[in-house]
């Protein structure tokens, strides 16, 4: 009597955990089916910004009124210690001790001076690139909002994806600006003779 209840109820439990997992499976179903995944170049549709073709000019201006003049100031300072430093006749010895300190900060900037003007051309360039991005991003929801798209990945997170779900051309018009036709969708370079014999 024992065992045919123990019997019913390893049925019973068998046949819902196949209900859960069928429940499970029916919900991934629909959680998918409510999906819209598209892509987008977000780079390209970057480069194409007005803005963004002023670029190089503005970092070129950072670069010659802000970097060089700073490293300018920076060797004359050094210099000028420098020479304080070693004219022990003239400089008291609490102010060469001073200068002492401060030589090896000059030293090294001067040494890394490469990587630090680097690092300061590069937050220069993300400072006057997020306005930018932020336009993209906005208009990125706005498209995919219109079209139903819940989910948008950059173009790079893809080895493979349908041409209709690249919404670069709705992103362009969105933010008025114009595709080169080697960007769009379906594009397949020109083919025939390249004139080599």
């Amino acid at each position: 009597m024992f065992k045919g209840k123990n019997r019913k109820e390893k049925k019973v439990m068998k046949k819902l955990k196949v209900l859960a997992v069928a429940a499970c499976l029916l919900m991934t179903g629909s959680v998918m089916a409510q999906s819209k995944f598209g892509y987008i170049n977000l780079d390209n549709i970057v480069q194409l910004m007005p803005a963004a073709g002023k670029m190089d000019s503005l970092l070129e201006r950072y670069q010659v009124d802000s970097i060089q003049p700073e490293y300018t100031s920076l060797v004359e300072q050094y210099q000028f210690n420098d020479s304080l430093y070693r004219d022990s006749l003239k400089t008291p010895p609490s102010v060469r001790a001073e200068i002492a300190k401060k030589l090896p900060g000059f030293i090294y900037q001067i040494q890394n001076w490469q990587q630090i003007s680097q690092q300061a051309l590069e937050a220069k360039q993300n400072e006057l690139l997020s306005p930018i991005y932020k336009e993209v991003y906005d208009a990125i929801k706005v498209v995919a909002k219109e079209k139903g798209y819940t989910h948008v990945f950059n173009r790079e997170a893809f080895l493979v994806a349908p041409e209709g779900d690249d919404l670069i051309l709705a992103v362009a018009a969105k933010l008025k600006v114009k595709v080169p036709p080697q960007l769009q969708p379906g594009y397949k370079p020109p083919t025939g003779p390249t004139g080599i014999k």
